[in-house]
């Protein structure tokens, strides 16, 4: 549930490839879907009830669908990639032993359990002897280094008002549950697992030995009471949304005279940014009550806030009882999981997240095919020219709007499969100790882009997601849009099947990025990437307006009793999803307009495009996963991305003849139309 702002977000989801070939298959496996349910009555059911009874979610699982199931594959391809690296006598500090020793050390549970929380102990401690709040900050700063969660996180990256540059950036962080709604929201689900949290919290403090059993729930208070000022001060998942309200550029000497009551020196200096000009701080008046908390709050009260960030984060990666009880808060009551994953499954994450371009690199050259990626970029072009078309075809938008949206769409850089250059890792140590490894990666990863991006040019070459990765991006400042390798296979892209199914699936992922460019937070940059109003002012509010019907559709979704979608959350997502269905279509129309597709197994090919879109979002989730997702995921869960969306397509309609008979039919002036 943690943030770490290290780490800059970017918008996502999918992609891949299509010919016109009328001799492949469809793609289709009729096994998935459930013909017991009409498709007007719920065609999520319809398309994937037969996929859903076939993989019911196990202990590990509090989600399972088509994503996690590719990446289970994956995952099981880069475990043997690491197991044939840790087999060959390796150079010792090449990045081939660095993944022999990242994962060893991971996967040595003896040496871990006999460690206990000694890997820990001497930071506690130092923790603890802290004679005043200047040492304790400075003790703070240098964990934040090390890769543990404050109050607040820092990264480099562009300038959303100077596309070409980087630019530090700061922004609110320090919440353990992820959302603020966890520490102010007062309906029982919420207070049951805000108990939890303050129980898991208490266990963790006796057997790290920072509290006694009977003075633990003094310190758990004094923790949970900074925890719930910062999060009365954060915005909304919502909030963030908004990238003018979220960008606020300053010189560091303005930073300095704002924010008095931080220590500004000792955080530049750790974090080897001390060279910086300027700054956006995210959220001013979080930082506001950051500087109040520093301020006001008793020194031992602020150590308590601090060895809480060191054991929480830490938990995952000491021993099997730190796990467990980790794992008991946020995996079992925040999430409903059942079972811990396997070790192995751990240990391939760690080494992944360490190493993930050097594993990136092997996982290419073994799995990804040539083929594959030369189909993908054609379909992307002809994914172009549709949405190019839709463009031009809509009667609300002027013309000198949809000229400069012409360019912004000519200007998409498209990455697929791999970087061009792979990143170096000089300087990394990685050795047999689990933590050690840990922290030592974070802080090389925090010097390296330090290293890269301060004071200079944006690199437009840069990947923000390794190849490996089942997912895609569209990245505003640098105006790009991003396929990894991982993802470029069934169910998403399959190159033995017919273009009904590789444009339903594939086609409207990429589709999907593709918008990202034009919904309600894209459509604010320009094609160099700048936070820049390029609409005139009457196209703007003609597409607020419609963009309005798509959030208060969504705002009116009940997902469980009690609890409605956040349309206004879910907004871009959920207008890229209306966006790719529609230029997928129109590229997939255009694709077979001299050669219509026959029709197989039941089905028409129009049919069989939206069944193929549906089965991308095949899946069953847990009630905790729910609550958690809906309040905390821009993207609205894999259910209402098929029956949210549908129903606000004409074409769909007609494919498979909904009347207003059929409970999914929406009036036609009720659907949105961008």
């Amino acid at each position: 549930m943690k943030k770490n702002l290290f780490i800059p977000t970017i918008m996502a989801i999918v992609m891949t490839g299509c010919t016109g070939n009328q001799t492949q298959g469809t793609g289709i496996d009729t096994a998935n879907l459930d013909t017991t349910v009409e498709a007007g009555t719920d065609f999520y059911d319809f398309a994937t009830g037969g996929w859903q009874k076939a993989n019911p979610l196990t202990a590990e699982y509090s989600r399972f669908g088509s994503f996690d199931q590719l990446a289970e594959n994956n995952r099981e391809q880069l475990r043997s990639l690491i197991e044939e690296v840790a087999s060959q006598k390796n150079e010792a500090g090449s990045v081939a032993d660095m993944i022999a020793q990242m994962y060893a050390s991971a996967m040595d549970s003896v040496s871990l359990n006999k460690q206990g929380i000694e890997p820990i102990r001497a930071d506690l401690q130092d923790i603890m002897d802290c004679p005043g709040k200047t040492e304790l900050w400075r003790k703070y700063c240098s964990l934040q280094m090390q890769g543990i969660s404050g109050m607040f996180g820092a990264y480099i990256d562009a300038d959303i008002k100077n596309s070409k540059m980087n630019l530090p950036q700061i922004g609110q962080s320090g919440l353990h549950m992820g959302e603020k709604e966890y520490y102010i929201d007062t309906d029982s689900a919420t207070v049951k697992i805000r108990e939890a949290y303050l129980k898991y919290m208490r266990d963790m403090f006796v057997r790290c030995k920072v509290a006694k059993e009977e003075d633990a729930d003094s310190h758990v208070a004094a923790e949970m009471a900074i925890e719930t000022r910062l999060a009365k001060a954060s915005r909304s998942a919502t909030e963030l949304r908004d990238p003018e309200k979220n960008y606020n550029k300053m010189s560091m000497e303005e930073l300095k005279e704002q924010f008095q009551g931080i220590n500004w020196g000792i955080y530049m200096d750790m974090l080897g940014a001390r060279a910086a000009k300027e700054i956006s701080v995210g959220q001013p008046e979080f930082f506001k009550e950051v500087e109040a908390i520093w301020q006001d709050t008793p020194l031992k009260d602020l150590k308590d806030y601090v060895a809480w960030q060191l054991i929480d984060d830490a938990a995952s990666y000491l021993d099997d009882e730190m796990r467990a009880a980790s794992f008991g808060f946020y995996g079992k009551v925040m999430s409903g999981k059942e079972e811990d994953r396997p070790r192995w499954k751990r240990a391939v994450g760690s080494t992944e997240g360490a190493l993930s371009e050097a594993l990136g690199r092997l996982y290419v050259e073994k799995y990804f095919p040539a083929a594959a990626k030369e189909r993908m970029e054609k379909l992307v072009r002809n994914l172009q020219i549709a949405l190019g078309e839709r463009i031009d075809a809509q009667e609300w938008m002027s013309d000198s709007t949809k000229a400069v949206a012409h360019e912004k769409l000519d200007a998409f850089i498209v990455k697929v499969g791999y970087p061009d250059k792979w990143k170096s890792y000089d300087g990394l140590t990685i050795g047999r100790n689990y933590w050690e490894n840990i922290k030592q990666t974070s802080k090389w990863m925090i010097k390296d882009m330090v290293s890269r991006k301060l004071n200079k040019p944006v690199d437009n070459t840069e990947w923000h997601m390794p190849p490996q990765m089942v997912n895609a991006y569209y990245n505003p400042t640098t105006n790009e849009i991003c396929f990894p390798a991982g993802i470029l296979q069934p169910p998403f892209f399959d190159m033995s099947a017919d273009d009904a199914f590789n444009y339903g699936a594939i086609g409207v992922v990429i589709g999907h990025e593709m918008t990202h460019g034009f919904d309600d937070q894209g459509s604010q940059f320009d094609k160099d990437g700048n936070l820049r109003l390029w609409w005139t002012a009457d196209d703007r509010a003609k597409f607020e307006e419609r963009t309005a019907v798509m959030a208060n559709f969504f705002n009116n979704i009940e997902v469980l009793p009690g609890l409605c979608g956040n349309g206004q959350l879910t907004l871009g997502e959920n207008l890229a999803d209306h966006g790719g269905l529609q230029v997928a279509w129109q590229a997939y129309k255009n694709a077979t307009k001299d050669n219509p597709l026959p029709d197989s197994d039941g089905f028409t090919a129009d049919q069989r495009f939206f069944l193929a879109y549906a089965g991308v979002w095949a899946g069953n989730i847990r009630d905790e996963e729910i609550r958690v997702r809906t309040k905390s995921d821009p993207h609205a869960l894999g259910r209402w991305r098929v029956n949210g969306a549908l129903p606000h397509i004409d074409a769909w309609y007609e494919a498979f003849n909904i009347t207003e008979k059929d409970p999914m039919f929406i009036p036609k002036a009720e659907r949105v139309t961008i």
